[in-house]
């Protein structure tokens, strides 16, 4: 069996921690490990598995990489996606490379940004679903509900608290249907996890969704490898239709079965859902970071940076990072969309990136910046090294803090150590590379008429980034 691991979300209703190029399913709101590494964990002692399959953004494959390998995971597969197309076609791509070796594996498929506080009712539903799965069932695992939550789609089953056939999928419903779902006894949240053979699935994609198919077939056909990835062809993939499984297979079979769990579920859709999740503590309150509060009850405060106080409020959600604030009521917080809608169509980089920004050889944090000028904290990684690149419209000055840094300018290779520095003119070639044992910290000062991101010239790089 292969846990296939849906990674490709940007994760923006838990803005500001969550954005684009590091989503939640990479941080770690629950523990010391992020929600990606426990939705692998969470598989230890499950029978007969196999290395997983990862299907994630291109953009997030060394976040991904790293931790796999934090938490002892050295052989996955890896697959990019240069776009996303919903569910429906990376699931078509897993199955498609699952079936390559000549093997018809069952598929165990998670999302990657999900919590299961019940490990063993888990457990058990995967051994009953694995029943299922080997009789070709496509197989969906049903959420016992815990209230007629508006946020979720339905199951419908043809029978109440037992494995049954799949009657409807239903779309999220208002309060008195979902009421009425609910009090019925046989309906379920749709959790978006399924068991299946990789032959049934695609059996059934030919059925009632050839042309993803056949898109697919021809991705996976031209995909390169690159380091540890699986490159799916970007202009193939771009053509497959986005829609999720949900609609390209699951409403139109009569093939589906559900299998009943009640684990202590949830996708934490909000930051009101992360509140219930978590241990409340005086006054039903969950507080992260440095907080101080005064007569505040039912309420998430978090701090990453700063103290945050909060005095005389409840049923409130703040959210404190290096540059972003958010204050929310908490029954408004899957509205918190609409504030990253407007930081995009503002062109604001918040909606986007932390002010800490990872890379494949360490990151970089922009501490401060202003006209013609930015300064960042940088680190290196031992043995790591950023790219061989030129900028068109800046200088820059780096100053070793802590570590041994190995800088190439033009033909000039020299070695510094704490307290040395060196200066990078406009339009030089230049590299930074640590060859320590040690991380290698630097402070680096730009200087010039434009500081963006993209003022980046490279020539050579060690992770294949353009």
């Amino acid at each position: 069996m292969i846990p296939i691991v849906m990674s490709g979300g940007n994760g923006t209703r838990l803005w500001p921690l969550s954005r684009k190029h590091k989503p939640k399913q990479f941080l770690a709101l629950f523990g010391d490990r992020t929600m990606f590494q426990q939705t692998l964990m969470r598989l230890n002692g499950v029978s007969e598995l196999a290395p997983p399959t990862v299907v994630c953004s291109n953009e997030h494959r060394f976040m991904v990489a790293e931790q796999l390998n934090e938490i002892g995971v050295s052989s996955a597969t890896i697959i990019l996606e240069p776009v996303g197309r919903d569910t429906a076609p990376a699931l078509t791509i897993a199955a498609l490379q699952a079936i390559q070796e000549g093997d018809d594996p069952i598929l165990l498929v998670l999302a990657a940004d999900h919590i299961i506080s019940d490990i063993e009712a888990f457990h058990l539903a995967i051994d009953t679903a694995k029943v299922e799965a080997d009789k070709g069932h496509l197989v969906t695992f049903g959420i016992v509900p815990t209230d007629p939550n508006t946020g979720y789609g339905y199951i419908e089953a043809s029978e109440k608290d037992v494995v049954s056939r799949v009657e409807a999928f239903v779309e999220k419903p208002d309060l008195d249907t979902a009421q009425t779902y609910v009090a019925s006894g046989n309906y379920y949240w749709n959790s978006g996890m399924f068991m299946f053979k990789a032959s049934t699935l695609l059996a059934e994609l030919e059925k009632y969704s050839p042309d993803i198919l056949a898109a697919c077939r021809e991705a996976l056909n031209q995909a390169t490898p690159d380091l540890d990835f699986i490159r799916l062809d970007q202009e193939t993939f771009e053509a497959c239709s986005a829609i999720s499984i949900d609609y390209a297979v699951m409403e139109k079979t009569d093939n589906a079965i559900v299998v009943p769990l009640d684990a202590g579920w949830s996708d934490v859709g909000s930051w009101s859902s992360l509140w219930e999740c978590e241990q409340q503590g005086e006054n039903n309150n969950v507080t992260r970071g440095d907080v101080i509060l005064d007569e505040v009850s039912n309420s998430y405060i978090h701090s990453e940076c700063r103290l945050v106080s909060v005095l005389g409020l409840e049923n409130v959600v703040v959210v404190e990072t290096a540059d972003a604030v958010m204050v929310a009521s908490k029954d408004k917080t899957q509205d918190v969309k609409n504030i990253v809608q407007s930081l995009n169509q503002a062109g604001r980089p918040e909606a986007e990136n932390h002010r800490l920004c990872y890379r494949p050889w360490g990151y970089y944090d922009s501490i401060d910046n202003g006209d013609r000028f930015q300064v960042k904290r940088i680190s290196v990684k031992p043995g790591a090294s950023l790219s061989l690149q030129m900028h068109h419209h800046r200088a820059e000055h780096w100053v070793v803090v802590s570590g041994t840094a190995q800088v190439i300018c033009d033909e000039e290779v020299t070695l510094l150590t704490e307290n040395e520095s060196t200066y990078i003119p406009l339009g030089k070639k230049h590299r930074l590379h640590n060859p320590g044992q040690i991380p290698l910290e630097i402070i680096e000062v730009q200087s010039g008429s434009y500081l963006g991101e993209d003022d980046i010239i490279r020539f050579d790089d060690n992770y294949h980034r353009n």
